[in-house]
């Protein structure tokens, strides 16, 4: 891939942060960034609003973004919520690939993401093209980062940057996620800028081999997940106890108070379990299927995630049941609900903790 710096970027920041590892120099570039944001699902949407907002508001005679999702009507809800100051709805991929200098995407699967970026490369081969950067920033495989990275390096100027984020929903609506990066140096010095802090709280640079920033994020949700599957069988001990998880979760609160923790466990407590409003079920298990992969490839097992995804899919198999039987109070599943497994295996009903025994204060 070209190693030439890209010319036209606007330069807002002169200097490195605690936030931003990357400083840069202050020349201007010689024209206006034009953004594509390909994917508006639960992260994507709040991520291209965000970006499009602070550009908007911050940064003088920036152009529109342009988005793009595989459904028009997610595109065309951005549009009517900020207007065509700050939104412009692209009808094909081919449009944003050719239009845009620095292209976002965010989407549900590895095979959803290497689709959509083998139509960015056949839209772009033999074309004079400028200077491109794509950013992926899905959770997807190590070596779908790798493939990816290869496939658009046959095309001249163009740029390959893996940057997953750390962070549910709410946090990409506040824009507080965290953001790894790997890949080319000076595409990330880019991108960072244009992220923190439109975008997220924080970027964490992994280096110039595409494959680990990727890993760093199985990594993370393998820790997060780990956390839910032992706040679910905590929670659960202390329901068959007759201490109750309310107890639990407020020793957390006092004792080791991590965001996760707290909101997760308030999900778990109250039967918040609606993935439309978190991280869907589905997301989960494939995020814990690349994980396992990754540690039997490693050779390094990882128990308590075999344990957290056998209670996912329980919790989604039970919800299927619910489903078809007409009685299910969510259409989809948040992955905190994995805590299902353990209640059904200590013979406590799955979904609806007030049909649980009720603790009474001993004198």
């Amino acid at each position: 891939m070209d190693s030439g710096r890209p010319t036209h970027i606007h330069h807002l920041h002169a200097h490195q942060t605690d936030s931003n590892p990357f400083s840069r120099p202050t020349t201007p570039g010689h024209h206006a960034l034009r953004i594509g944001f390909c994917g508006l699902g639960a992260m994507g949407y709040p991520m291209a609003r965000n970006l499009a907002k602070w550009r908007n508001e911050h940064v003088p005679g920036s152009l529109p973004v342009s988005v793009w999702n595989r459904t028009k009507g997610k595109s065309e809800d951005l549009l009517k919520e900020l207007g065509d100051e700050m939104i412009t709805v692209a009808d094909t991929l081919e449009q944003v690939a050719s239009e845009c200098d620095i292209i976002f995407t965010n989407l549900a699967s590895d095979d959803v993401v290497k689709g959509v970026y083998q139509t960015f490369s056949k839209a772009l081969q033999g074309s004079l093209t400028k200077n491109r950067i794509f950013v992926e920033t899905s959770t997807i495989y190590p070596t779908s980062a790798a493939e990816i990275d290869t496939l658009l390096s046959n095309l001249p100027s163009t740029h390959f940057v893996a940057s997953p984020v750390f962070g549910p929903p709410a946090v990409a609506n506040a824009a507080q996620l965290i953001i790894v990066m790997s890949g080319d140096y000076r595409s990330k010095k880019e991108v960072a800028h244009l992220l923190i802090p439109a975008v997220g709280r924080k970027v964490m640079d992994l280096g110039g081999n595409i494959e680990k920033a990727p890993t760093f994020k199985l990594i993370g949700n393998s820790l997060i997940l780990g956390n839910l599957e032992l706040l679910a069988e905590v929670f659960t001990l202390s329901e068959k106890a007759g201490i109750g998880a309310q107890l639990v979760h407020q020793f957390i609160k006092d004792f080791m108070p991590a965001p996760p923790l707290i909101n997760y466990g308030e999900k778990m407590l109250h039967d918040h379990f609606d993935g439309s409003k978190g991280f869907a079920i589905d997301g989960g298990l494939k995020d814990s299927a690349h994980i396992r992969r990754l540690a039997t490839e490693l050779e390094s097992p990882m128990p308590a995630l075999d344990t957290a995804h056998q209670h996912m899919l329980t919790a989604r198999a039970l919800h299927a049941n619910q489903v078809r039987r007409g009685d299910s109070r969510f259409d989809i599943l948040d992955w905190s609900s994995l805590v299902a497994g353990a209640r059904v295996a200590a013979g406590l009903d799955a979904f609806d903790s007030s049909k649980h025994s009720k603790v009474v204060p001993e004198d």
